[in-house]
């Protein structure tokens, strides 16, 4: 039996409703900042092992929540989940992130690409999910996530990662078409994996396009946002998916908020680059905003943390629709005792802004 949510904090501020303090999670809580995460990593002896480990998964998940007063768990996965599971061979050198051992560059390699099966080339993530979900007991929701269609194939097509994808954005001029067969199947893919973690009980959904803000306001519209809406039109449309929220984040895509905020989906995700008074203006109410503190203030001190998080809800103001979160990514550096800080600063100064 599942057990009643005891915070939905998250899920009602993601519905633009009435809260007493505002919700906080953090874009990658579960990470190499925290000690007891390492030793959890030094155990499953790699960054892959420790993913496709549905019990390890599950405690490293949890393993934030015991140290700070979250309002949300994020799955303990990673975004090229999809990728691997096409048979690209993905694997983590050393310091040097991703890597593929077979990019897809060329026709024939995009058409060898087919949707996974998600309960069984990807059943590794939905028992995390489920096994989560149980742990968890009710006590705050699970939000479960994917990389959007653009960011993973610039990953498949370069190969890596990279500063600037290059080679990925050359295909879209060269050859478009093959490119959007390409996000095709990945928009398909990210479509059955999102439902498939819905099914398994996520409680929110997070597409994250990492690398949207590489792209010029036209090639941005034509191999990002577009598949991103066809997603969202997919989760819509499905029994397990449609009435879960969506929130979609697109680093260094502020210009675009008002036409993200068309697709449908719940809430926006917004970097450190706009000002929340500006963003919330630009989707005109119709939209939750996730974010959007700076993650380098996190290496500065308690009282210039406990500052800058006043900024933000002060930027934001006392309206319904705010998700406290980073403009991106938690480091790796971070004193896990600032990120206390910047979780107690959130919750006690919004509650004060609400008592006005």
């Amino acid at each position: 039996m599942v057990s009643p949510l005891k915070n939905d904090r998250l899920l009602r501020a993601l519905r633009r409703e009435p809260i007493d303090t505002t919700p906080v999670w953090v874009m990658r809580q579960a990470g190499r900042y925290l000690p007891e995460y390492r030793t959890t990593r030094a155990k499953a002896g790699s960054f892959m092992a420790l993913a496709q480990n549905p019990e390890l998964a599950c405690e490293v998940t949890l393993q934030p929540l015991r140290r700070f007063e979250l309002d949300a768990a994020i799955l303990f996965s990673d975004i090229l989940t999809i990728p691997d599971a096409m048979g690209l061979g993905l694997s983590f050198a050393q310091g040097e992130g991703p890597q593929f051992a077979h990019p897809v560059r060329s026709r024939a390699d995009v058409e060898r690409l087919g949707v996974p099966d998600m309960e069984s080339e990807l059943r590794y993530v939905m028992d995390a999910v489920r096994l989560i979900r149980h742990e968890l007991d009710g006590r705050v929701p699970l939000i479960g996530f994917s990389g959007s269609p653009w960011t993973l194939a610039c990953y498949m097509v370069e190969g890596q990662g990279s500063r600037d994808f290059a080679t990925a954005k050359a295909m879209c001029w060269n050859d478009p078409a093959l490119a959007h067969t390409l996000l095709d199947t990945l928009a398909k893919s990210v479509g059955a994996y999102l439902i498939a973690q819905a099914a398994a009980g996520a409680q929110a959904l997070m597409i994250f396009d990492t690398w949207g803000g590489l792209l010029s306001p036209a090639a941005y519209r034509e191999f990002s946002l577009r598949y991103m809406a066809r997603v969202v039109e997919t989760l819509k449309a499905d029994a397990h998916a449609r009435d879960l929220p969506v929130i979609l984040f697109s680093k260094g895509a502020g210009a675009h908020l008002a036409e993200m905020a068309a697709t449908g989906c719940a809430a926006l995700g917004v970097d450190w680059t706009i000002d929340l008074a500006d963003a919330r203006r630009a989707v005109n109410g119709k939209v939750a905003l996730q974010g959007n503190l700076d993650p380098a203030v996190l290496r500065a001190s308690p009282e210039i943390i406990r500052r800058e998080v006043r900024n933000v809800l002060d930027s934001y103001g006392n309206h319904p629709g705010h998700v406290f979160n980073l403009g991106h990514g938690i480091t790796p550096e971070v004193d896990p005792e600032h990120v206390k800080v910047l979780v107690d600063e959130v919750h006690s100064y919004s509650h004060q802004l609400r008592s006005r």
